[in-house]
């Protein structure tokens, strides 16, 4: 499944069904990195953590991704990641 994304500094992932989030996010980070962007925030929602931990695992293992942490703004809601230096 294709899904088309406007590419801004933010992307709330609560229109994804959980089984896209892994593809949705590794396509973001790259088409964010693409824009020039060097910072952006997923907004995977609170709950009980499930969405959360997909997206940073997808984080961690990204090459284009330098680092991410928890938005302290959101409780949890949000993840931050910074994006690394263009090739």
């Amino acid at each position: 499944m294709t899904h088309h994304i406007p590419i801004d500094d933010s992307l709330d992932l609560h229109t994804f069904a959980p089984r896209d989030i892994p593809s949705v996010v590794e396509e973001y980070v790259r088409a964010a990195h693409d824009a020039g962007l060097r910072e952006v925030r997923l907004i995977h929602g609170r709950g009980v953590g499930v969405q959360r931990a997909i997206v940073q695992r997808v984080l961690e293992r990204h090459p284009l991704v330098e680092e991410f942490w928890d938005a302290q703004e959101s409780h949890l809601g949000a993840t931050v990641a910074r994006l690394g230096p263009w090739q």
